[in-house]
């Protein structure tokens, strides 16, 4: 293959590779945007003694699986310090949000 029929079709490639990574993330953040349930009632993690000691700060993000009636059903840790992480996910499991017609999954970020 010639070099100018190399370059226009990695160009022609990237192109398209562009457009469809464009709509696809697209897509999704207007999802999350339909879905978004506010909080009702969000609950403060307490602080870990031991994570004191330890002067430990960051922020844990909890995934929350919430039932039409506004109760949290299941929760999941996704990302942050171990020792943070058990105060949060049970801070979030306590807590409410407003009712939907539909069981929806939320992210919820607490900060330490």
């Amino acid at each position: 293959m010639k070099d100018g029929t190399r370059t226009f079709l990695v160009a022609v490639a990237l192109v398209f590779a562009m457009s469809v990574g464009g709509q696809r993330a697209a897509a999704q953040s207007s999802a999350s945007d339909e879905t978004k349930r506010q909080a009702k009632h969000l609950v403060s993690p307490k602080f870990p003694e031991l994570a004191k000691k330890l002067s430990l700060s960051g922020a844990v993000r909890i995934e929350v699986t919430i039932a039409p009636d506004c109760t949290v059903k299941h929760t999941r840790v996704l990302g942050g310090h171990p020792l943070l992480a058990a105060s949060a996910e049970e801070a979030a499991q306590k807590s409410t949000f407003e009712p939907a017609s539909k069981e929806t999954i939320e992210i919820i970020e607490f900060k330490f």
